[in-house]
């Protein structure tokens, strides 16, 4: 990569932050109600939609230490332009506020940012995909507001495209490397899972996983879950009308994780392609207190919140209709009980009957 391209990409990744900002906005989506056990989602609860300005997939929720709810805007370079049609987006930084309902641009582009995670220290984690990306693990000071390239390079090439994030106790963080739109050359050996050391080497940590998309470290610190989302393609704007992809395995798998960062013993807690009715398998999860999972399920025919014990078995459900979501993070304080989505162009939230999980 000559040092032009390496601006390029960097100067892509760190972003400029606007002032845009949308109004207050909230309504009554008219999703199913929820079921299943009432002690995680309460009689009565359901979701509420509180944004929904995004241009094509909102994703990666996550609620900062300023009280504020970021999460990010993947604009489809197909279908994501300015008003002359013209020009092309590399993704936007949404910031969500509690208090006063109101949603505005924190960072444009954001290097078409994905999952996003707080470390204990209130600095944003953001993974950054391709399509116009900075395809790179990049750390921001919510204080000062640089930014630091965390990773941007395994064996001195580019990543596919990150995706999502999880940060275990000893501050070592865990990110996934699929991709599924860009036009970037694909120059790493397969997909993985990665771990970052806070000495700054970087390992792969699972190569077992599919195409590895959405990852979680268990409150216990003793396991780790990856899903497996593998839709056959590498670059799916590109296919034409009437052409189809074989699907690959959609599943969530679960690996043992030694205290020094390993992970081991591969196990399928749910193969959506295995089920009666196979569909595609799910993107982003967080956990509860308790160890409960709180995934993003996009299965067609029964897309919404899947809430399940460490071992995969369904607690309850939480219906989002037609709509296929994303990913899910859990509010902080007072709000520990309120859960985030992202599904669509939007963004949802609902108080549910546990306490999200974040980092001590």
């Amino acid at each position: 990569m000559n040092s032009s391209t390496s601006f390029k990409r960097i100067a892509v990744a760190l972003g400029l932050a606007v002032g845009f900002a949308a109004n207050a906005f909230a309504d009554d989506p008219g999703f199913p109600a929820p079921v299943g056990d009432p002690a995680y989602v309460p009689a009565g609860a359901k979701l509420e939609r509180i944004f929904d300005g995004g241009c094509m997939l909102t994703e990666g929720v996550a609620a900062g230490h300023d009280g504020m709810i970021y999460f990010s805007d993947i604009t489809f370079t197909k279908f994501c332009k300015d008003p002359s049609g013209k020009w092309l987006q590399a993704g936007n930084i949404w910031k969500y506020n509690p208090k006063t309902g109101e949603t505005s641009i924190f960072r444009s582009p954001s290097g078409m940012s994905n999952g996003i995670k707080f470390d204990r220290d209130g600095n944003m984690i953001a993974a950054l995909g391709a399509d116009y990306g900075g395809r790179m693990l990049l750390k921001t000071d919510m204080k000062t507001g640089k930014s630091y390239i965390l990773s941007g390079l395994f064996n001195g090439r580019p990543y596919n495209a990150l995706n999502d994030i999880s940060i275990d106790q000893k501050g070592r963080i865990y990110f996934s490397d699929p991709r599924y739109l860009g036009h970037e050359p694909i120059e790493q050996d397969g997909y993985a899972v990665y771990r970052l050391d806070p000495d700054g080497s970087v390992h792969r940590a699972v190569t077992d996983c599919g195409k590895c998309n959405g990852v979680l470290v268990s409150p216990d610190q003793k396991t780790l879950y990856v899903i497996g989302n593998d839709n056959g393609w590498f670059e799916f704007q590109n296919l034409q009308e009437g052409e189809k992809t074989l699907q690959g395995a959609h599943q969530l798998q679960a690996y043992d994780l030694s205290p020094d960062g390993k992970a081991s013993n591969r196990r399928v807690l749910i193969d959506y392609t295995r089920q009666e009715k196979p569909c595609s398998g799910p993107d982003g999860m967080v956990a509860d207190t308790d160890g409960n999972i709180w995934l993003a399920s996009r299965c067609e025919w029964r897309p919404g919140i899947q809430v399940l014990t460490p071992q995969g078995k369904e607690l309850a459900y939480i219906s989002t209709g037609k709509e296929l979501p994303t990913n899910v993070g859990f509010g902080r304080g007072d709000d520990s009980n309120l859960l985030y989505l992202t599904s669509g162009k939007s963004l949802y939230k609902i108080r549910v009957g546990k306490k999200g999980y974040q980092l001590p």
